[in-house]
């Protein structure tokens, strides 16, 4: 049996947990006094109302007995009548609860014994019996007004030396406050390997990992590359699109290293102060110096690394430039930084300046692209290991229906594939739940409470159709998978198709794709009669791809083997004439001419069959390419994704007709 046993304290009383002192308290508790006292204690004129009047009046309102008390200021040539409570509507014409208790009346006087004369003279008519006094507040008066207009200067003062301390780092021991303002930001692991990531959980990237693992050799064995003569790189930088895994790759290198690690992004540098930024740099390497050896990973390196000559502002001091002159000293300036290994991510790498691509700071640009199909099999591995399946989902299928999805996508999917089973109260996630993952995902949640009418609903089930029908005759286009005119996202119908992932792209690959985008507009043309906004999404992309193709790749007649593409920022001039844009807007038009006529074509040859289809739709929202193939035949051309899609087809019904069975004998024996 195990004894746990409590250590022993000094004193055996309940130990009090005291919240430990700052000296932000009494700037707190120091504000608030000031603010009330501000605003709380000003004397009591500050309780009532004043009126001003002049001496005739002050006269006239004696006479009439309004007078409780006089007060004569002989420092400000003033005097104050107090008004008693029953006469306050005669003189302000306000109640109480408007003037306060005691309101007065503020006169100036040109002599004091004219005032005692008259006062003297009201006692003996016995029209003022109230209090007659002389003050001198000449002095008062002006230490108050200076208090109550400087306090509020103080006090904003107060909260700006505050706020300094707060963006400064002001919790720091010490009371560092604005002094710290220069220090790194960098959250420091003395050992890589207690973020507990290392290369088993970085799925796919062979060619990325095989690059920084010679990082990790050479920290773990230096002596190795040394005695051979050869350095190691002093930095390498990762480049891919958002979601890859570069700053998990990153993660995985130092928890293979074992080594301390330093992690921030390159926001961090920026500040609103000048000079900060270049002071953090400095700081960061003076603190990876005394850990060597050891990694700098900053993440999103281009916020300070973006090339100065592509900086929009024109003169003036850049913190950004004196940022990335101070790092490009530290990583390979004057100095050494031995033992101090650089490890840099972004995905705007052709933002960055060439200065810091050069050799001896970054010395290797690794690539971390979008995973391919068996990377993709790799990371649905991973990302699945926690998920309960059955025995329905098939990875090899997800991968597949997966393309261009990042290591974070398909991690989505796999969470999101679970919360539907578990909406759907099932014991385990089955493949289905995956495929509603992925056209959540990709086409946004599903609106069958959206209202449209049935002339509307035909008309999506023709236009989907048309595009099912074109990519079922076109040779290169990708293999269907199922069609729905339910509402999702923005999108009032939409097609899913299973594309076979090529290296190279051939013009007719891509001219068949415009002509399967084109499909809907055709159909609408054809069968409705009048054409819709419904293809303005297909008009867009089959633009966009006509025109890469005439200006970056050279597929145009008239402007063979030319690419016009121009990588330059900030530059106001295209890289070809008005001319040539002519030649260019005629032969956009002409290829998307041809491609929608060819679309047309296709669908009068097979408008019988594309009508079933569309009827289909209107009956059932979904249709499944086993129906497209019912209505039109095997399709001519067949591709090894076809061939998946058909085997798993096959499966998926063998698997429906063993449980139907199973169902029936149930039955019979409960019979």
């Amino acid at each position: 049996m195990e004894n746990n046993q409590i250590p022993n304290n000094k004193s055996n009383g309940p130990k009090m947990n005291m919240p430990r002192f700052n000296m932000n308290w009494i700037y707190v508790v120091a504000i608030i006094a000031l603010g009330l006292l501000y605003f709380s204690s000003g004397g009591p004129q500050n309780s009532s109302v004043a009126k001003t009047a002049s001496y005739s009046d002050f006269k006239d309102m004696v006479s009439h007995s309004y007078a409780s008390k006089i007060v004569v200021n002989k420092g400000q040539g003033l005097l104050r009548m107090y008004v008693k409570p029953e006469h306050i509507r005669d003189v302000f014409h306000q109640g109480t609860q408007q003037t306060g208790t005691e309101p007065y009346v503020e006169v100036e006087y040109g002599s004091t014994d004219q005032v005692e004369e008259f006062v003297n003279k009201a006692r003996e008519d016995k029209v003022f019996t109230g209090d007659f006094v002389y003050e001198n507040r000449k002095e008062n008066e002006f230490f108050n007004m200076m208090f109550y207009n400087l306090l509020p200067i103080f006090i904003i003062i107060g909260l700006y030396f505050l706020f300094i301390r707060r963006m400064g780092g002001g919790g720091m021991a010490g009371g560092a406050g604005v002094f710290s303002v220069g220090k790194s930001k960098a959250k420091m692991y003395e050992k890589g390997g207690d973020l507990g990531i290392t290369f088993k959980d970085v799925a796919g990237q062979a060619g990325a990992k095989q690059e920084v693992q010679e990082i990790v050799d050479f920290l773990k064995n230096p002596q190795k590359y040394t005695d051979l003569g050869g350095k190691i790189p002093k930095g390498a930088l990762l480049v891919g699109p958002p979601g890859t895994g570069k700053t998990l790759l990153a993660k995985a290198v130092a928890g293979e290293a074992g080594v301390p690690f330093f992690s921030m992004s390159g926001s961090d540098f920026v500040e609103m102060f000048v000079g900060v930024g270049a002071s953090r740099v400095r700081d960061l390497f003076q603190q990876a110096k005394q850990k060597s050896p050891c990694i700098i990973f900053i993440d999103e390196i281009d916020a300070v690394g973006r090339a100065r000559s592509k900086n929009p502002a024109m003169g003036g001091n850049d913190e950004r430039e004196n940022t990335l002159n101070a790092l490009l000293t530290e990583m390979d300036g004057f100095g050494t930084n031995s033992g101090v290994i650089i490890l840099a991510a972004t995905n705007r790498a052709d933002m960055l300046d060439s200065a810091l691509l050069r050799a001896g700071r970054f010395d290797r640009q690794i690539h971390v692209d979008l995973p391919d199909l068996n990377e993709r099999k790799e990371v649905f591995k991973v990302h699945l290991k926690p998920v309960k399946t059955d025995d329905s989902v098939d990875i090899d299928f997800l991968a597949r229906q997966t393309p261009g999805f990042s290591g974070a996508d398909i991690a989505n999917v796999c969470n999101e594939a679970a919360l539907i089973a578990a909406r759907h109260n099932s014991e385990k996630v089955q493949k289905q739940d995956f495929l509603d993952a992925v056209d959540r995902i990709i086409g946004g949640l599903e609106k069958k409470t959206k209202v449209m009418t049935q002339a509307e609903k035909r008309s999506i089930a023709i236009h989907e159709a048309g595009h099912a029908t074109i990519s079922w005759f076109t040779e290169f286009a990708n293999p269907l998978v199922k069609v729905s005119i339910v509402p999702r996202g923005q999108a009032l119908g939409a097609a899913w198709y299973l594309p076979e992932e090529r290296v190279l792209q051939t013009k007719e690959a891509m001219l068949d794709e415009m002509c399967s985008l084109l499909g809907g507009r055709a159909a609408e043309e054809l069968f409705i009669g009048s054409i819709s906004t419904g293809a303005m999404n297909d008009l867009e992309r089959t633009t966009k791809q006509a025109y890469g193709m005439i200006a970056f790749a050279g597929m145009s007649d008239k402007l063979p083997n030319i690419c016009y593409y121009n990588n330059a920022e900030y530059q106001f001039q295209k890289p070809y004439s008005e001319t040539t844009a002519k030649i260019m807007d005629d032969e956009v038009l002409r290829m998307i001419n041809e491609q929608y006529e060819r679309a047309k074509q296709i669908l009068t040859e097979h408008k019988e069959g594309h009508a079933q289809l569309a009827q289909l739709l209107i009956d059932r929202e979904v249709i499944f390419a086993e129906d497209v193939e019912r209505i039109f035949g095997k399709r001519p051309w067949t591709s090894r994704a076809e061939e998946l899609l058909e085997a798993q087809m096959r499966a998926d019904a063998e698997r429906m007709a063993e449980e139907r069975a199973k169902e029936l004998e149930a039955k019979e024996e409960n019979i």
